[in-house]
């Protein structure tokens, strides 16, 4: 009999597990529970992998510790959290180039290679939560900008991400911090 992971628990309020559970029938939905709370959630095109390579549109399946999260300033409010929070500026873009010595790193505008911007038109990043995916060790072509990060409407799938609403991610920032794994099964 295998063991499933616990979904979490909290110390000192903040919730030291986030279980990311594929939803019925569909792979690119998810069900993120957080403790006794679930929510829905949005997954990349390509479903889940196990393997993930830069371009796939999978999100990892993977363990992934949350490091520190970008907000827009100009947007909100957003409440505070013991997770480390940026305010993102016009400027600040994210290196998907697999070539550039800068690949799966924040850099700065202008920018030639390629990049996703950090602060878009759209609300998906206006709280965008970088966990160490492909980050401390780095390899090149295993993935690059994998967030937790605002859904689109209708949970469309990500580019590899995993998203919730704005309004679970006000109910969870409160509790997130850099010891919160993001535990996508």
């Amino acid at each position: 009999m295998t063991k499933r992971p616990k979904a979490s628990r909290k110390v000192g309020g903040t919730i030291t597990r986030l279980v990311v559970r594929p939803a019925p029938r569909d792979q690119k939905r998810a069900i993120l529970q957080a403790g006794h709370l679930t929510f829905p959630a949005a997954l990349g095109r390509g479903g889940r992998t196990s393997r993930k390579r830069e371009g796939d549109g999978a999100t990892p399946i993977a363990a992934m510790p949350l490091l520190f999260a970008y907000r827009r300033g100009d947007r909100g409010p957003w409440p505070l959290s013991p997770l480390t929070m940026r305010r993102s500026q016009p400027n600040m873009l994210w290196c998907d180039a697999v070539s550039d010595p800068n690949y799966n790193r924040p850099v700065r505008s202008p920018f030639g290679p390629s990049h996703e911007k950090l602060q878009r038109q759209d609300e998906l990043y206006d709280v965008c939560i970088v966990p160490d995916w492909n980050l401390r060790s780095r390899k090149r072509q295993c993935g690059s900008a994998i967030f937790f990060h605002i859904a689109r409407p209708g949970y469309t799938p990500t580019e590899g991400c995993v998203a919730i609403s704005p309004r679970d991610m006000r109910r969870l920032l409160p509790h997130l911090s850099p010891r919160t794994v993001l535990q996508v099964l």
